[in-house]
């Protein structure tokens, strides 16, 4: 890729509002699209069930692991590039234009499929709420439809304005369950104890199929590489991406093992399993934890999680958004898709590009409200499970991408640092990819038949990406580098 040579006007005009976040800012964005509550609630009951039962806490402390490793040389890369395309311009840089290119599409699919998974999802808590409260029946893609809009809005009015809004719900929920984990650890656990040795031993760790555990634990920390999507808006960013990157997989892992294990605490080890799978076998798995919380905390947290599990989600939704219109934004300035798209408004946001990302959101929504389908069962479930695969792929092609940019390029970063982790860590996510295709049946829950167009659709975006980003070469240019 080359170096931007556009005048100082047009540069100015095509930066994202500088300043606008610093690390917490920054982290907030991250948590708040990992959707701790959504993550505790929807995937831990399924984990503990078809996992590796009351050994699920040892999942997220090696996912925890997994992703640490990665983000070492994640972080060494990110003080050599700021680029609002993150994966996209660290790919390109290591591994060429086309393979950047390819690896933005891949993106671009995997944040999209998510963030429209998620709104079947919510679409549906937002219906039971207000048929619960208020007796009034919408289906969920309304309230898909209307959120939409709002995100929209909010996406307009800039980064500083989300991560307000992001900060007030993603506190909320973070609260609630920590405040549960400490009073269970300070009542001594369950009726089993705490339960350390059914729980962190080899044999809990790889006991039924640990690789579902694995697989879900990486899945709920999904989208802690947003730090460096902000590095243009991000107040010194070569400072501030790595500390919010490292402080944001610690906070997450430590915070899902520690949730986790007092979960399994709570119920008891040996009990653990059967009280996830009543929940699950109710159709409503999140009961598992909303029971929980409500006996250590009193019966008032029922109304108020079901509440704050529309929040996290909405989100983890208006995070999305945001990183998608930044994909989107940067491969338009880089000239890889029209211009237009690189608009930004006098708050120096990259309206166009939201706008863009809305109107995918609705064509990968929408034909499962017209065709009926069951939006947990089929948009949630199928979207979820390709959306990981895509990220892990990227995940993959990065660490690849960070050993061949620094054997070429001079750093003050050790060995350690640009080669032995990167290489650690493409082994651990190699893994994880060969877990995810083991179980992709049954993480998606549906037939052989669409596990397998699921799956195929993921290189075959890296191939379309590949091949626009061939046919673009000698046009894409590449701002902000360095």
């Amino acid at each position: 890729m080359t170096e931007a040579t556009s005048p100082a006007v047009e540069k100015h005009q095509t930066r994202l509002k500088p300043n606008s976040l610093g690390v917490f800012g920054i982290l907030f964005f991250v948590l708040s699209s990992q959707a701790p509550l959504t993550g505790i609630a929807g995937a831990v009951p399924i984990a503990i069930v078809i996992g590796n039962g009351a050994g699920v806490p040892t999942a997220y402390i090696a996912a925890g692991l997994i992703i640490f490793v990665f983000s070492i040389g994640f972080v060494a890369m990110g003080r050599h590039v700021v680029h609002a395309g993150a994966f996209y311009a660290y790919i390109g840089k290591g591994l060429g234009e086309t393979t950047g290119v390819s690896g933005a599409f891949v993106a671009l699919f995997a944040y999209n499929t998510i963030q429209a998974a998620m709104y079947g999802l919510y679409g549906v808590i937002m219906q039971g709420i207000f048929v619960h409260h208020f007796s009034f029946d919408l289906p969920w893609w309304v309230w898909a439809l209307a959120t939409m809009a709002v995100v929209q809005l909010l996406g307009a009015m800039g980064v500083d304005i989300g991560a307000r809004v992001l900060a007030v719900l993603v506190a909320a929920e973070f609260s609630l369950l920590s405040l549960f984990a400490v009073v269970t650890l300070f009542k001594g656990g369950g009726p089993e104890g705490f339960g350390i040795a059914d729980t962190f031993s080899l044999s809990a760790a790889t006991a039924g199929a640990p690789g579902v555990a694995l697989m879900f634990a990486i899945a709920s920390m999904f989208g802690f590489e947003a730090t460096a999507i902000y590095g243009e808006e991000a107040r010194e960013p070569r400072k501030t991406v790595p500390r919010a990157t490292y402080l944001s997989v610690l906070i997450i892992t430590g915070f899902f093992a520690f949730v986790t294990w007092m979960l399994v605490a709570f119920y008891g080890p040996s009990q653990v399993v059967g009280e996830a799978g009543k929940a699950l076998d109710s159709g409503d798995g999140a009961t598992f934890v909303f029971a929980a919380v409500g006996s250590q905390l009193g019966g008032w947290t029922g109304d108020v999680l079901e509440v704050l599990l529309a929040t996290s989600l909405f989100a983890g939704i208006l995070a999305f958004h945001n990183s998608i219109t930044r994909y989107l934004f940067s491969l338009s300035r880089d000239r890889v898709i029209p211009a237009s798209v690189s608009l930004l408004n006098k708050r120096h946001s990259p309206w166009v590009a939201g706008a863009v990302q809305t109107v995918l959101v609705v064509v990968l929504t929408m034909p499962f409200a017209i065709l009926g389908k069951d939006p947990v069962l089929t948009l949630f479930s199928w979207f979820s499970g390709v959306a990981v695969l895509g990220m892990m792929l990227l995940y993959f092609m990065t660490s690849v991408s960070v050993v061949a940019f620094f054997r070429r390029t001079p750093s003050e970063s050790s060995l350690a640092t640009t080669l032995v982790a990167p290489l650690v860590g493409s082994v651990g996510i190699g893994i994880a990819v060969w877990l995810i295709l083991a179980n992709f049946k049954t993480l998606i829950g549906g037939s052989g038949t669409t596990a397998f167009w699921l799956i195929v659709t993921v290189p075959a975006i890296a191939v379309v990406g590949a091949l626009v980003g061939h046919l673009r070469r000698g046009v894409i240019r590449e701002e902000l580098i360095d």
